[in-house]
């Protein structure tokens, strides 16, 4: 194994919402603030401009922008991935050059979404593309098969790159399906990094012997997850199969309300203003929060969620 490719991160990395003005606009004197509190609430990294941070719907430079306020905020105390994914390959790599000058620790890329790639070669020729732009970077490929329509055999994949793609450290897998993602893990030899990104599911990751997540809903329930984590370590099976009911009945709601715009709202509801979801993501109406909030109280979650303490 290369020093590419041993990364073997531990734990949670939340995957971080950009903060957006009332028109729209990115906010990032929030970006700080934002971090801290997942520090303060035991998280290892962050995941920046990738779904849950709408980079899809950010131009270029704003997701530039964003990255870089990520990063320093990050101050190194924090492992920092940087979406790099784009429907131009070219503006891609440019996103991939930009995250390695500014510090970033590893890039990661879903594929182009209205072009489809059909085949692992076109997979492997596009990471290829971009990978350029970060030489020095550890890349890992997003896959979200439901956002992207994009559903390739993932072994075979590992299994082709390993002599094709020398910076390629590993999967970021967002799908529910455990078996694959267990005969991803034990590919070419192990030599893979797979981050599991299914948060309701991570008691069924775990039990493969993940030992990395990447997720949303780390960003407000960060305590609930490494309760989980740390119950299923020490061999109490019960309470890990609790706290991940808990989840459960937490993405329930979030589902009911439309996912990140209600992802969004719940930040505000424990004190992070993020502000509201950008077009073509529907804006949280004042209703549905109160309607939200009454849901997710039945439920406890403002006992056990993320804790935001100020000076």
């Amino acid at each position: 194994m290369n020093d590419m490719t041993a990364t073997r991160i531990q734990g949670l990395v939340a995957a971080p919402f950009t903060p957006m003005h009332e028109d729209g606009s990115v906010h990032t004197e929030r970006i700080h603030e934002m971090v801290q509190v997942l520090i303060a609430n035991g998280i290892q990294g962050i995941f920046v401009c990738g779904s849950t941070g709408e980079g899809p719907s950010m131009t270029t430079a704003e997701r530039m922008e964003t990255a870089a306020a990520f990063i320093r905020a990050a101050g190194k105390k924090l492992k920092v991935f940087v979406h790099v994914g784009h429907n131009s390959l070219q503006d891609a790599r440019h996103l991939a050059a930009h995250a390695q000058e500014h510090g970033a620790d590893y890039i990661s890329a879903t594929l182009p979404t209205y072009f489809k790639i059909q085949t692992i070669d076109g997979l492997i020729q596009s990471l290829a593309t971009i990978a350029e732009g970060a030489p020095g970077l550890p890349l890992f490929y997003y896959n979200i098969p439901a956002l992207t329509g994009i559903s390739l055999d993932m072994v075979a994949f590992l299994e082709q790159a390993a002599t094709k793609l020398p910076t390629l450290a590993g999967i970021k897998y967002t799908a529910p399906l455990i078996h694959d993602f267990q005969a991803c893990m034990h590919a070419s030899e192990g030599r893979y990094e797979l981050l599991y990104g299914t948060d309701e599911m991570l008691l069924s990751a775990l039990a493969t012997g993940a030992h990395g997540f990447i997720g949303s809903t780390y960003n407000f329930a960060a305590p609930l997850y490494n309760q989980l984590i740390q119950s299923f370590t020490a061999g109490n099976l019960h309470q890990a199969q609790q706290c991940q009911l808990q989840s459960v009945e937490m993405v329930r709601i979030i589902v009911k309300y439309g996912g990140l715009r209600a992802q969004k709202a719940m930040m505000r509801m424990i004190g992070l203003d993020c502000g509201n979801v950008r077009l073509p993501l529907q804006p949280f109406e004042k209703n549905e929060y109160i309607s939200m909030e009454k849901d997710l109280r039945a439920i406890g979650f403002f006992d056990w969620c993320t804790q935001v303490s100020r000076p």
